[in-house]
């Protein structure tokens, strides 16, 4: 059932506000929030309850400082459903808030020097290396580029790059995306299993959480490294057996190139 708050200025002497207290109009003119975006986080538990005194609701600086923390977690890209059980969390003292905004900012930095970036036609064939006729059509077939009025938005300049390295090795580009859907697809699911068992640990007290962020520091670059040997000792296992099966001999010097339609 909905209650209903009424305004204070119209409620008795024992029903007014006591020093640094506010209304929900008066809380929404200092959070800059709508009253109905403030009743909608109390009423999702990402805001806690307002005082009730007789038939006012009176809420305190504690509520303007949760309204603040809920926008900046909002800006972190979290739903009002998870701000609601992060902050349920920290109040349970499950989460020690700095410690998560440092695990946050962890999460944000990227793994890899690889960001979309626009670029013009002489700075595509720069990075390319080449300016051979059709790349950028082919670029835009496998989705590595997108026209973007007189700019195109590359994808991902270090694809290109790696593209670019094996279509000089022989190579097209059309068998590079495909190589690179099913290194994708592989390590999507490599990644899950991975996350699956380092929370199954952590539940079982296998893992040490008291510096998550300073785990998670040292989880980049390691984790970088032994994807890099483990993936490395088994391409060449698998070539190893490539070349003793024969299967080499059958491949043409020179490959046809498929027509382009």
């Amino acid at each position: 059932m909905t209650m209903m708050y009424i305004n204070a200025s119209m409620a008795p002497a024992s029903e007014a506000p006591h020093p640094g207290e506010y209304t929900i109009d008066e809380l929404a003119a200092v959070s800059r929030l709508p009253s109905r975006t403030i009743r909608f986080y109390q009423s999702r538990g990402a805001l806690m309850p307002p005082e009730i005194r007789g038939r006012v609701a009176f809420y305190g600086a504690n509520h303007v400082e949760r309204l603040k923390l809920v926008a900046q977690l909002q800006d972190r890209g979290l739903r009002v459903d998870a701000i609601a059980d992060l902050v349920g969390s920290i109040e349970r003292g499950e989460v020690d808030l700095a410690e998560w905004l440092g695990v946050e900012q962890q999460m944000q930095t990227s793994w890899v020097n690889d960001q979309p970036r626009t670029v013009n036609e002489a700075e595509l064939h720069t990075l390319a290396g080449t300016g051979r006729p059709g790349l950028i059509a082919d670029l835009s077939r496998i989705g590595l580029l997108e026209r973007r009025g007189e700019v195109y938005l590359l994808n991902s300049p270090a694809l290109l790059s790696v593209a670019m390295k094996l279509e000089t090795a022989g190579m097209d580009l059309a068998t590079s995306k495909q190589a690179a859907e099913i290194i994708q697809k592989h390590t999507g699911r490599a990644v899950k299993e991975l996350i699956e068992l380092f929370l199954e640990r952590a539940k079982g007290g296998h893992v040490a959480l008291k510096e998550p962020a300073s785990i998670l520091q040292t989880l980049r670059p390691v984790g970088l490294e032994a994807v890099r040997v483990i993936f490395g000792r088994t391409m060449e296992e698998g070539l190893r057996k490539l070349l003793e099966s024969g299967a080499l001999a059958s491949i043409p010097g020179k490959a046809r190139r498929a027509r382009k339609r």
